[in-house]
């Protein structure tokens, strides 16, 4: 970290600025950036900053990409916003033909929002019109936004202290989540099969067998970057399917390129009845989207969904250029990469004893922080300890490196860079990861 000869006051300045003047629900990394580049932040003071968290998991293509800005610059220069569901322009319509070419399978027509929240939302409304049931079955620990509808989904109580009721007809089954599982020593198609089964139990048990959608993240990030096993996506589809209902992957923060694969569905070879997406599609311009088949999408009719700024022009310029960027090596330097860290973060478990489990796909990593001498949850692994997850991120901060911290007891460490990363960058970011660790032996 280079430290310029300025005080702390221009860094003070703007967060005394949030606290006066923003309500208060945002959190400080401590980080305030004045500028961005490639994988580095920089401070109002001059500080710089290895960024591995891509604010959280967004500039998937590098920020200040040349190809993203010059895109979104010449849009804004021809004009900004006319309601792209009112006003037909060419970057929705050339978006929406490269998504149905991108994404898996028969997936064709898209709905164009501004965020994550809206696009599952949307994803709902659309299953429920299709199908004409109501029920949602989503994941526990699952995080699938902050608004109302989506806010249901969300399975962690962390997120809805004080905003219930939202909305109804939602039942959470248990996550695929082996480390912390009562049957983790299974093998993991015993153990898919059995987290299977825990959706049909909860389906018989808890739901009026009107179900229009599970919902499930691919790899579940907020929960702490919880991989499933090999078939359990298959499986679940499989069960929506039996139950009349449809498959729809949130792939908001695994989406465009974030595993080393456009879409982490790809990893396990299920192609979802919709696909959320948004955060990396347009490499932090706001922007989300929602996709599906033909014969579900026109399930929709005039006036059934709509959105202002949804499909905004400068935004799908950009996320034209983001896809370009990603199929011209960004996401081959993610899977490369990826494969790399996943191997050094394992060797940690066997050097740290309060590295309980490390997993991920591409450059969406995760470190389980624990206190050997605790048990935790269920009795088969060692207690969480979001107290050590919260020291590690300040150690890394102290050494120039923005690392996020998540998972359902909020002691994961989340590596989640710029997908443009290079192995020096790389490199750096795990020696000071080893040093923090070292430090709190």
């Amino acid at each position: 970290m280079t430290k310029s000869s300025a005080t702390k006051s221009d860094n003070e300045r703007i967060e005394s600025a949030y606290d006066e003047y923003l309500m208060p629900i945002w959190k400080s990394l401590d980080v305030p950036v004045r500028e961005a580049s490639g994988c580095t932040l920089t401070d109002f003071d001059g500080n710089e900053y290895l960024d591995l968290f891509s604010g959280i998991s967004v500039v998937n293509v590098g920020h200040g990409n040349e190809a993203v800005a010059s895109a979104a610059t010449d849009q804004l220069e021809r004009f900004v916003h006319g309601c792209s569901y009112v006003h037909p322009n060419e970057p929705v319509a050339e978006l929406a033909e490269r998504i149905a070419k991108i994404t898996p399978g028969d997936l064709q027509k898209t709905f164009f929002c501004n965020s994550g929240t809206e696009a599952v939302e949307g994803a709902v409304k659309l299953a429920r019109k299709h199908t004409g049931s109501k029920e949602v079955i989503a994941l526990e620990m699952a995080f699938h936004g902050r608004t109302l509808g989506s806010l249901a989904l969300t399975g962690n109580r962390a997120y809805k202290d004080g905003m219930a009721p939202t909305l109804n007809d939602v039942t959470h089954a248990p996550a695929p989540y082996q480390y912390r599982s009562p049957h983790r020593d299974r093998s993991d198609e015993v153990f898919a099969e059995r987290a299977a089964a825990d959706i049909e139990r909860v389906i018989d048990a808890h739901t009026s067998g009107d179900l229009a959608a599970i919902i499930v993240e691919p790899v579940m990030g907020e929960g702490g970057i919880v991989v499933p096993p090999a078939d359990y996506l298959q499986r679940v589809k499989s069960i929506a399917h039996g139950h009349d209902a449809l498959l729809i992957a949130d792939e908001v923060q695994t989406g465009y390129g974030r595993t080393g694969e456009l879409f982490a569905c790809e990893h396990f070879d299920v192609t979802p009845d919709i696909l959320t997406q948004a955060k990396g599609i347009a490499n932090g311009l706001p922007l989300g989207a929602f996709t599906a088949p033909a014969a579900i999408a026109d399930s929709f009719e005039s006036g059934d969904h709509l959105s202002t700024f949804g499909g905004n022009p400068v935004a799908c310029a950009a996320a034209l250029a983001s896809i370009e960027e990603l199929e011209g090596g960004i996401t081959a330097n993610a899977r490369e990469r990826g494969g790399w860290l996943a191997a050094e973060l394992e060797a940690l478990e066997e050097v740290f004893d309060v590295v309980g489990e490390t997993r991920g796909l591409g450059l969406m990593q995760g470190v389980e922080l624990v206190d050997p001498d605790e048990t935790g949850p269920n009795g088969v692994a060692p207690a969480p300890d979001p107290a050590l997850a919260k020291r590690v991120s300040a150690h890394l901060r102290d050494a120039g490196i923005v690392m996020g911290v998540g998972g359902f007891y909020k002691n994961v460490m989340r590596l989640q860079p710029p997908l443009s990363i290079t192995q020096d960058e790389l490199e750096r970011g795990l020696d000071g990861l080893r040093a923090a660790l070292e430090a709190e032996r």
